[in-house]
């Protein structure tokens, strides 16, 4: 590396890295956007009544609503805790 390197620009990615972020961004807009608003009540009630009998972490439960053409399917994942 000579003393001459130092001052030469060097190309940046900058642009790109901003635009790949931009995008994540934009999908997790438009995913909250088509969410129902009443998943996060339904999502803490269905936690109430797991933990009634199981202890599981608020993380491990997942409540999602996805459309399949003129339906909409809810789709429910709970993360068991390893039994003893």
């Amino acid at each position: 590396m000579g003393l001459l390197d130092l001052f030469r620009s060097r190309p940046k990615n900058t642009a790109k890295m901003a635009k790949e972020r931009l995008l994540i961004i934009v999908a997790q807009e438009r995913s909250a956007q088509s969410a129902p608003d009443y998943l996060p009540l339904l999502k803490r009630e269905l936690l109430e009544v797991i933990r009634k009998y199981v202890n599981v972490d608020p993380d491990a439960v997942h409540v999602d609503v996805q459309r399949e053409g003129d339906q909409e399917v809810l789709e429910l994942s709970v993360t068991l805790p390893e039994g003893k």
